[in-house]
């Protein structure tokens, strides 16, 4: 993050903008309705200031700026074409302390002016740091459309019982809980549809009876949350909502950090993964956790990559807080094989190929191999199998001593769907001494059967390599094949 987004609180402040073109007056106005006392220093302002001109906090001086004029100034703005005039301002403000911004020159510049969607008081500001405005064009119009004016009414309804729920409520933690509930409930709803007296009659009411809620405590629930299997997009909307209501996170080396930049900030993180000594935390270890930060009221998000049921033991997690009476859900995730075979353009079923998959784990427990191998040996079939690197080379010198094929088709998917993705492709014989080579750290998914060749037959390529064709608009791989 190369710059810092804050709010300042300007209100009754001495702001300063030179120049007076359309520039010049997008600041001015955004100076004004922040409720800065602002003057404008131009020989002539421009059509753009018509409607500034009767604001009480504005005034026009006529001439360019003097040293003196940016005394006290918290904030000063500059956009004007005369060179001359542009540096001599700048010098002057910064001498008398204020921040200053000069437009289209970022290098003399103390902050940048981000892209604003207004829904006062909800305001929303957006920014690329200058590296692609386009992009924040785009994104704020899409924010524009996706986010009603009646929002802004609905976050001033909101602040109007703040102090009054505060003295319901002395828990923070409570408050919060109580504000979740209604903006995910029926007052919310009232508002965003406009009808905003009967929005503020239900929140009195809610506020008033929120006194002897107080009087108990928070109930503690657990969130088991499937992150899939790295990349942030493949989320489900439940639970990027449950990621932002947590309390405190348990998350091990499957969560990457993009994926933990979505958790609520101010959740507290517990790592449940590798130790110092190299042991993982045991199970059991994880599953009182669990049961004990619930019985503390808190909300407890267990974040695992792919999905809790799938290789994931979340089955185990579940059966523990059941047997101590603690409320939990189940998020889904798109588990580790299917997001694994997607990236890398192998899919595990195909009419000429397989039409059948299994998944597998090939860590057992205790660290032993034990498969069912009649099962996994069985014609037009795929098998997909999970915490495999460990043990590739002696599980693909057990499938052909069971009767395989040395030369089927096998990969290793190290790292699915992250922009560190490795593909290794080979054969049951080939495969371990591959892997080897590329030095795979993991977690790696391991698929073995015929839909393998179908990588080099469709010539695919991550989507981030797909490039538009300028004639027809359709797409092409990085190799330039359709």
């Amino acid at each position: 993050m190369r710059h810092l987004p804050i709010f300042l609180e300007l209100n009754g402040k001495a702001a300063v903008v030179v120049g007076g073109g359309a520039v010049a007056a997008r600041r001015a106005e955004h100076l004004i309705k922040a409720g800065a006392r602002v003057t404008t220093f131009a020989p002539a302002l421009s059509d753009d200031f018509r409607e500034l001109l009767d604001a009480p906090n504005f005034r026009h001086e006529a001439r360019d700026p003097e040293p003196n004029d940016f005394e006290d100034s918290a904030l000063c703005f500059i956009a004007v074409e005369d060179e001359r005039v542009s540096a001599a301002a700048w010098a002057a403000a910064k001498g008398a302390g204020a921040w200053v911004n000069v437009a289209d020159r970022p290098q003399f510049c103390d902050f940048i002016m981000p892209s604003i969607v207004d829904r006062s008081p909800l305001v929303i500001a957006l920014s690329t740091g200058g590296a692609s405005p386009m992009l924040g064009r785009m994104l704020k119009a899409r924010l524009e459309s996706l986010i009603p004016a009646a929002y802004g009414r609905l976050a001033e309804l909101m602040g109007g019982f703040r102090d009054a729920l505060g003295k319901a409520i002395a828990s923070p933690v409570m408050r919060r809980r109580f504000w979740e509930t209604v903006l995910e409930g029926p007052i919310a709803e009232r508002t965003l549809s406009g009808d905003d007296r009967a929005a503020a009659a239900e929140l009195a009411r809610a506020v008033e009876g929120a006194a002897a809620e107080n009087a108990e405590a928070p109930r503690g629930e657990v969130y088991l949350v499937g992150a899939g299997p790295g990349d942030p997009d493949l989320l489900t909307f439940r639970a990027l909502r449950l990621m932002q209501k947590a309390d405190v996170v348990l998350y091990d080396r499957l969560t990457n950090q993009d994926l933990m930049n979505l958790v609520r900030r101010e959740a507290e993180r517990i790592y449940v993964g590798k130790q110092p000594d190299d042991h993982e935390l045991p199970q059991g270890e994880i599953s009182a956790l669990l049961v004990r930060l619930a019985k503390e009221g808190k909300r407890v998000l267990r974040l695992k990559g792919g999905d809790p049921f799938m290789f994931g033991r979340g089955g185990e997690e579940i059966e523990a807080l059941a047997a101590e009476g603690i409320r939990f859900q189940v998020c889904p995730g798109v588990t580790a094989a299917i997001g694994a075979a997607a990236y890398a353009g192998i899919p595990l079923t195909h009419r000429d190929h397989a039409q059948a998959c299994v998944f597998v784990t090939g860590h057992g427990k205790d660290g032993k191999i034990d498969l069912d191998w009649t099962a996994l040996l069985q014609p037009r079939q795929t098998v997909a199998i999970y915490m495999g690197l460990r043990n590739v080379e002696a599980l693909t010198r057990e499938f052909v001593a069971r009767g395989a094929d040395a030369d089927l088709p096998a990969a290793i998917i190290d790292n699915a769907t992250r922009p560190n993705q490795q593909v290794v492709v080979g054969t049951l014989g080939t495969l371990g001494a591959k892997a080897r080579a590329a030095e795979l750290n993991g977690p790696s998914i391991i698929i073995v059967g015929t839909v393998v060749t179908l990588r080099n037959t469709l010539d695919w390529r991550p989507a981030a390599e797909l490039r538009p064709l300028a004639k027809n608009g359709r797409f092409a791989t990085a190799s330039g094949k359709d």
